[in-house]
């Protein structure tokens, strides 16, 4: 039995360190660099001089969604119904984003006791700025009480899920910024290479990208390519549990191409993942490659896998058997799903370093950092503090390769 004590991976992170809105641009961000045991900083349009020449970067192209629902019904009472992930007609984000008919959601549910009949929210479009002179109306109906089931229907069939939440929706900032969702949030909490519609909250480390690093990185080399990974409501779940192993982790959809696999193959040698997303995603894929090689072809990493396996694999073995397995049953993409927990004792198998912002105390991806970095987790983190780096989603970045 693994026992893990919260209180090793606690700190005290002032109010005012709180990134409530981002710095513009967005690469004019602040960068820790942690590198062969040493801290050093930078601005993050400077990242190309601390990255190794043989770097592969690995991005989550997911795309933030206006998540947020709300319906006023006939006597003012405001219904929120937030967008968590698909069950009809399938459990395929991007497939459900382009639905023109009926969806099913499981949600949370603001006000739910009072969510008892068919709510309609109306939506008047002026004809000068859209290409439909009509209302549109979105319907929706709890058909699973206890399951928080919500399905969906509206009104024209030539617009798509995405489409019309892109009408009724706002986009779901993180709760600990405490403030409401503003016009500029649209832009700048949305990468630049922003692409697959379903996550209900950003890949935060990404958000400090521009058109112009990516020109400074493919200058110096550096290669990159894109997975996706539908980020959950349940990354901001704080754990509640002293030994937190015991802590019920939220399970995410990803998305392989097999041309990713090939080119991760390829460059196998120094990957770095942009976010904790896209570690997640990684070394869920080399799970799944091991799953593989053991018989099971069920593409789901379940929380503790990695820690009760005792075969051990390269990683050019698991990512060959996925590319054999993809190959022999004629597939173009993958889609999994993850509830991987990455804490202090997991093995990295693909992942050489990160890049990734800074997160809150007694949280799932401190662990994650301590898992890469070791105790000097506490140490970088002293350091961002001590030197005025700015926390969570809209703050700074650091670069850390142990």
């Amino acid at each position: 039995m693994i026992d893990l004590n919260l209180e090793k991976y606690n700190y005290q992170l002032p109010d005012e360190r709180i990134a409530r809105f981002p710095v513009e641009p967005r690469d004019s961000s602040k960068l820790l660099v942690y590198k062969d045991l040493q801290l050093s900083e930078d601005v993050f349009y400077n990242i190309k001089n601390h990255l190794p020449r043989n770097s592969f970067l690995v991005f989550n192209n997911t795309k933030v969604i206006p998540a947020r629902l709300f319906f006023q019904k006939i006597n003012g009472v405001v219904i929120e119904v937030f967008l968590l992930n698909p069950v009809e007609p399938t459990n395929v984000v991007s497939q459900v984003m382009e639905t023109t008919e009926t969806c099913t959601w499981a949600c949370m549910i603001g006000n739910k006791k009072r969510f008892k009949e068919k709510i309609v929210g109306k939506y008047s479009i002026r004809p000068e700025t859209e290409k439909f002179d009509a209302e549109l109306e979105l319907i929706a109906e709890l058909v699973d009480h206890e399951k928080n089931y919500v399905k969906f229907s509206w009104n024209n069939s030539d617009l798509s899920f995405a489409e019309i939440v892109r009408f009724f929706g706002q986009i779901p900032l993180p709760p600990y910024l405490k403030r409401e969702t503003e016009l500029k949030d649209y832009d700048t909490y949305q990468t630049v290479y922003s692409k697959n519609d379903g996550a209900v909250a950003a890949p935060t480390a990404g958000l400090h990208f521009t058109e112009q690093v990516f020109d400074d990185l493919t200058k110096k080399g550096i290669k990159h390519d894109f997975v996706t990974l539908h980020v959950g409501a349940g990354t901001f779940q704080p754990i509640k549990v002293q030994n937190v192993v015991e802590h019920k982790m939220h399970c995410e959809q990803i998305v392989f191409d097999k041309s990713f696999i090939v080119n991760l193959l390829e460059n196998i040698d120094f990957v770095i993942p942009v976010g904790t997303t896209s570690m997640r995603s990684l070394e869920s894929l080399y799970w799944f490659g091991v799953k593989l090689l053991s018989g099971q072809k069920e593409f789901f990493i379940e929380k503790l896998f990695p820690y009760n396996q005792t075969e051990v694999f390269t990683a050019q073995e698991s990512l060959q058997a996925i590319l054999d397995f993809m190959t022999a049953n004629k597939l173009f993409q993958l889609v999994g799903e993850t509830e991987i927990f990455i804490f202090p004792s997991y093995q990295f198998r693909i992942c050489k370093g990160i890049i990734t912002n800074f997160h809150q105390p007694d949280s799932t991806l401190i662990l994650l950092v301590a898992a890469l970095v070791g105790e000097n987790w506490q140490k970088i983190y002293d350091y961002a503090l001590e030197n005025n780096f700015r926390f969570l989603s809209y703050g700074d970045s650091s670069l850390l390769i142990p």
